[in-house]
Formats: structure tokens, sequence, C-alpha cells
């Protein structure tokens, strides 16, 4: 029971964080539809898709996942002093990196977004949304970064709680700003940008405030002003191939997004709600692969294998336990989750066969995520990498090519592929994790 509640610790505020998140984008979406409509809805989603994209390859799940994985070894071994120090090389790396990238975005915005594919209104405004977005989302890749470190150590009740703020101020400010209340002058869509990149700067100072007077785990000036090849190498050696997972998905995505257009606005939109829906099962699979990352990292650094495997299995069943749970949901009442998001009665009947097959992913989506999360907890990054990269590139886009292209079928084969993608990814990410564990208890018996 204590390896259970202490797997839950960890794993239930980081699904929390995911949701609030989730959350202050839907409401701010919400906020943005209201006052503009379609262009306005296109402008901010269009941008914002681009920021987190880059954002998630080289930061959030590229350096900070370097941090969490060495911190949670340093921890594990009980060597406080070399946890902080590459937390504060992670924070040197990451703040030259998040600085380039908010840079480019920001003094290239609109070229960005030309290349994407934008015109007319969308460009016009979108660009003028990234420009603003561009500052906030250098301190929100700072966060990303301050937040690995805790989660390293075990701690996700304060991320959780940075995002509690991140949301409060977004909501408010988008409601002012948005709409020029409270004696605000209306803003329309820089409103949403502006308050975006307030809350994001906001959340960055309150860090720096809980690791300056709250926390045991701290970032010490002595270690920000040393160049250790070291310790940034390892933590490179690590963001690298994670980060380079993240783009094969996402890039994997855009492309299959790029083939789905070709079927019709219909098919679109029921793939589209499909996705959303979706995106809250995830939530679980995120939470615990946290916990995952955190706890066999903190094994392995004290070089308790067995336990650290038993963390894994822990979490890859709670998290895939919940996944199932939607996979419950999806199949018994598909149409009702359609109908939240639509009324007419050709998505919903489309999106329902989509949301059925769906289900048949859920499980083996959990199990990938949360032992790929155990993996890079052990430092090893490579190999969801690699089982990514032929999932997403071997797999899901020449099957998707040829369900649309060749065979010319609706949007349902398409989530038949993915399914097939996410069976293959799953299985083959429980079988390395296995044969690559083994291994362990072999280090462990010549300990």
């Amino acid at each position: 029971m204590h390896k259970i509640s202490e797997v839950l610790k960890i794993a239930l505020p980081a699904v929390g964080e995911m949701i609030l998140y989730m959350m202050v984008w839907v409401v701010d979406t919400a906020f943005v539809g209201n006052y503009g409509g379609n262009i306005a809805v296109s402008s901010v989603s269009f941008s914002s898709e681009i920021i987190y994209t880059i954002a998630n390859i080289f930061i959030a799940v590229g350096i900070s996942v370097g941090v969490t994985t060495m911190v949670a070894q340093m921890t594990g071994a009980g060597e406080k002093d070399n946890a902080e120090r590459y937390l504060s090389q992670g924070l040197i790396i990451g703040g030259i990196v998040a600085a380039v990238i908010a840079f480019i975005l920001g003094v290239f915005s609109k070229q960005i977004l030309l290349l994407a594919g934008a015109k007319g209104e969308v460009l016009y405004y979108g660009s003028r949304f990234m420009r603003i977005v561009s500052i906030g989302a250098f301190f929100n890749m700072l966060c990303s970064i301050l937040n690995s470190g805790l989660r390293g150590t075990g701690n996700t009740v304060t991320p959780l709680i940075v995002s509690v703020i991140i949301n409060i101020i977004t909501i408010s400010l988008d409601w002012m700003l948005i709409y020029g209340r409270l004696g605000f002058k209306e803003m329309g869509i820089m409103g949403s940008a502006v308050a975006t990149t307030t809350a994001y700067i906001t959340g960055f100072i309150f860090l720096m405030i809980y690791y300056r007077y709250y926390s045991d785990f701290r970032i010490k000036l002595k270690y920000l002003k040393e160049i250790n090849k070291d310790y940034m190498s390892k933590i490179v050696k690590l963001a690298i191939p994670s980060g380079m997972q993240e783009a094969a998905f996402n890039i994997s995505r855009l492309v299959s997004l790029s083939f789905i257009m070709h079927i019709g606005t219909l098919a679109f939109a029921a793939n589209t709600i499909t996705t959303t829906i979706e995106s809250i099962s995830f939530m679980p699979g995120w939470g615990f692969a946290v916990a995952s990352t955190a706890l066999v990292g903190q094994r392995i650094g004290a070089k308790d294998y067995k336990n650290a495997r038993e963390y894994a299995y822990i979490a890859m069943f709670f998290g895939t336990g919940i996944m199932l749970l939607c996979s419950i949901l999806f199949l018994t009442i598909p149409d009702l989750l359609i109908k939240i998001f639509i009324k007419e009665k050709d998505t919903i009947a489309l999106g329902s066969s989509c949301l059925m097959v769906a289900s048949i992913e859920q499980p083996f989506m959990g199990i990938s995520m949360i032992l790929a999360g155990a993996m890079k907890g052990a430092g090893d990054t490579k190999t969801p990498f690699k089982v990514s990269l032929i999932s997403s590139w071997l797999i899901r886009i020449p099957l998707m090519y040829f369900v649309i292209f060749i065979l010319k079928l609706n949007v349902v084969y398409v989530w038949v592929v993915t399914a097939i993608q996410w069976i293959f990814d799953g299985s083959v990410i429980l079988y390395f994790f296995k044969y690559k564990s083994k291994k362990w208890d072999e280090i462990e018996g010549n300990v």
C-alpha cells in the first residue's frame, strides 16, 4: 500500500495539472470565439499550436525530461547538491534555447505563419498574437524546467498550484481585456495574448519565490555561474531523443491532419471532435508517466532496481486502468460525448463510430506513455524515440495514405490505423521495458 500511495501522491496532482491547463485552453478559446468568431479562434488556435509544438519539442519534452531524470536519480542517490546542480545547468541550457525560440517566434511571426499556410485576417491577427505571446512563451518554457526539477524530487503539488494561478489570471484577464470590462480598454484577440503572457510571467515569479523561500530543493547562484560540460552533456543526451520523439509524433500528426482534410469538412470535424474527447484520456496516462519517471529515477539513483520495476508496473496498472474506463465510455455512450460539441446528426454519427474505434487504443496508449516514462527515469530516452519513430512514420503515415488516397475509405478507418499504431507502440514498449528491466537484476547482483 505504501508504494501505491507514493505513486498516487505524485500522479494525481500531475493529472490535475493537465486538466487545469486543458480547461484554461478551452475557456480561452470560448472567450475569443464569442468575441471574434471563426477568424479569432483560427488566429489564436493556429498560432498557439505552433508555439506550443516548438516549446514542447525543445523544452517541455526535451530539456525538461533530462532535468527530471537526472534530478530524480540524484535525489534517489541522496546527492542533493548534484540534483541542484543539474537543475541549474538545465536552466542555463533551457534559458538560452527558450530565448532563441521566443526571439524567432516574435520577430518572424508573420513568416512562420505564412510558411504554415495562414492567409488573410488569420495571418494578420495571428502574427500580432504570436508576437505578444512569444514573450509569455519564454517564461512558460522556464516554468517547465523549474517544474521538471520539482517533479524529479517527487513534488507535483507545486506545479499544480502554478497551473491554478495561471488559470485564474488567464481567465480573469481574458474577461477583462478581451471585452473591455472593469474600466479596461477592449483589446479583443490582443487581450487574450496579454492575458496569457501575464499569467505565464506570474507563474514564473511564483516558482522563483517558492524556490527561494519555501523549497528545500533550491536554485543556487554558484551553480548558475558555472558551465559544467559533463552535467550539461548528460541533460542534452537525454533531451535530444526525448524531444525527437515528440517531434516524430507531432509532425506525423500534422501530416495526418493534412491527409484527413482531403476527405472533406464532415470527416475533419468528426476527427477533430473525436481527438478532443480522446485528449481527456491522455491526462491519466501523462500523470502516471510523470510518477513513473520520478519514482523509477529515484530508485535507480538509489540502486534499488527491484522497487524501480515495481513502481513502474504500479503506475502502469493504475494509469492504464483509468484509461480503460475511458474505453468503456467511448464504447457505451459515444453519441452523448460527441453531442457535447456539435448538433449535426451526420457529424455525430461519424464521430461516434470514430470514438468507438478509439476505445481500442486507450490501454495500449497508457502502457506506452507510462512505461516510456519509466524508461526515461532510468535514463533511456532513445528506445521510446525509436519506437515512436517507427510507429509514427513506418506504420501510421503509410497506412493512413493507403486508406485515404488508395482505398478512399472514410475517416473511421483513419482511427483503425491509429489503433494499429498504438497497439504496436504499447506492445513494443512493454517488451523492451521487460527486457531492459531484467538487466537491472544483473546490475543489482553486482552491486
